[in-house]
This record gives C-alpha cells, structure tokens and sequence, in this order.
C-alpha cells in the first residue's frame, strides 16, 4: 500500500465519516496537535529515565490515538466505530501523579522549564498539551466534543508536569525556581 494518494494536494481531507475539509479546518487542527503530544510522549517515554514509566507512557500513546479518533471523526457520524475513554483513564492519570508526588519535595514556587535535556522533553510535551486542550475547547465552541477528551487532556498536562518534576528529582537536576525580578 503506497503512503500518498494525493487526495490532499488541494489542500483538503477526509474525516472519518467521509467529508473531505479544508486542512486548515479547526478539527484538523485539534487532531494534528494529538499527533504532534503523541510524538513528544513517544520522546519522553524513550528517555532511560523513564523506563519504570514505560507500559503507563504506551498507555498515554494508546488514549491519545483514541483521542485523535474522534477528533477525526465527523460530526454527527456514531456508527463510526473507534475506541473509547473512559473516567478511568483519568483517574489512572491522576493515580500516576500521586505516586510521584509522594516522594516530591512540597511544590513552593513556579519552575523554569529545564535543568536537564530529558526534563525539558517533558515540559515541551506539557505546553503542547495545553495547546491541545484549548484547540479542543476552542473546537467544542463549534462542534461538540467528548467532555472526556478535554478532561483528559486538562489532567495530562497536570501529570507531564509532575512527570518533568519526577524526572528533575531522579536524574538529580536542578529544578530551577522563578525568582521575580525585584523593582
């Protein structure tokens, strides 16, 4: 099977249902930044640091393809069959950062992003996340979206966060405290 079809060189797209739209349509757009999280969670989850965090990173891969899915997925199109999510999923989200928090020192001001290459892998997945989330709130003002989805996309930024703060503490890196300029 070829990878091109040339279907999209007038710059549009299929969604899962059939309608072809503009690839600068904000569905698109809500997609492909899953995409682009899911590269980045594939990035951290090849960082040596993470490899007690392997299966949980894989299972974050598997949630956002899920995700990806039904932002792809047409309007109104329920018989399209994909995978679902569930409050469990972000419950384990949730689980995960407690784990981790537990052994954290208490969290006293903001942290710069950085201190060590493989926490700044996870400060970037966590800014694309965000991007993520307010591209699929910004698309739920349009169309509806899985509540599911943003919730889950608002606690997965939460844990890249504590992930990054994790991964600062194992791989004994500075975590770099914002200290306001005084006037």
């Amino acid at each position: 099977m070829k990878i091109y079809t040339k279907t999209g060189d007038s710059g549009t797209t299929s969604l899962l249902g059939g309608a072809r739209v503009s690839k600068a349509h904000i569905r698109i757009d809500a997609y492909g930044t899953i995409d682009e999280l899911n590269s980045y969670i594939g990035l951290l989850n090849d960082q040596a640091v993470n490899a007690p965090r392997h299966d949980f990173l894989k299972e974050i891969q598997d949630r956002l393809f899920t995700i990806g899915s039904h932002l792809a997925t047409e309007p109104g199109k329920d018989k399209v069959v994909k995978p679902d999510l569930f409050d469990s999923d972000i419950e384990s989200l949730e689980g995960g950062m407690d784990t981790m928090d537990a052994d954290l020192p208490a969290l006293t001001s903001f942290i710069l992003p950085g201190g060590h290459q493989s926490v700044s892998f996870a400060h970037l997945a966590r800014t694309v996340c965000r991007r993520a989330e307010r591209i699929a709130i910004a698309l739920n003002d349009h169309e509806a979206v899985d509540p599911l989805i943003i919730r889950y996309l608002n606690r997965l930024s939460d844990y890249l966060f504590v992930l990054g703060r994790k991964m600062a503490q194992e791989l004994k890196a500075e975590e770099v405290k914002w200290e306001p300029r005084k006037k």
